[in-house]
């Protein structure tokens, strides 16, 4: 396979797994993906974030979160965030005790 048609691949798996969790399950909440595979949204837009920073494209933190969710930080939360709840909290703070801050 020659490399651009891996990056077009990888695109795609990138587009298929955003439409996943935009899209197909709002109802997985952030904490819960943390808490079971050590990242979540956030972290994918800011991994977008910083793709875009290294290639010389000033981006935001918020510009990050707009372009992989499609809105904003706020609309999201108000749309689809739960409040974490004790067990949730408990998990999360179990799950990264080891973790550096």
């Amino acid at each position: 396979m020659d490399d651009q048609t891996r990056i077009e691949l990888e695109a795609a798996a990138f587009r298929r797994l955003r439409q996943h969790l935009m899209e197909d399950r709002t109802d997985v909440q952030n904490i819960d993906m943390m808490n079971l595979t050590g990242f979540c949204r956030n972290c994918l837009s800011r991994w977008y974030q910083e793709a875009a920073n290294e290639r010389g494209i000033e981006m935001s933190k918020e510009d990050g979160r707009v372009a992989f969710y499609g809105m904003s930080s706020a609309e999201w939360k108000e749309k689809y965030q739960t409040e974490a709840t004790p067990e949730q909290q408990d998990a999360f703070e179990e799950a990264h005790k080891d973790m550096p801050v």
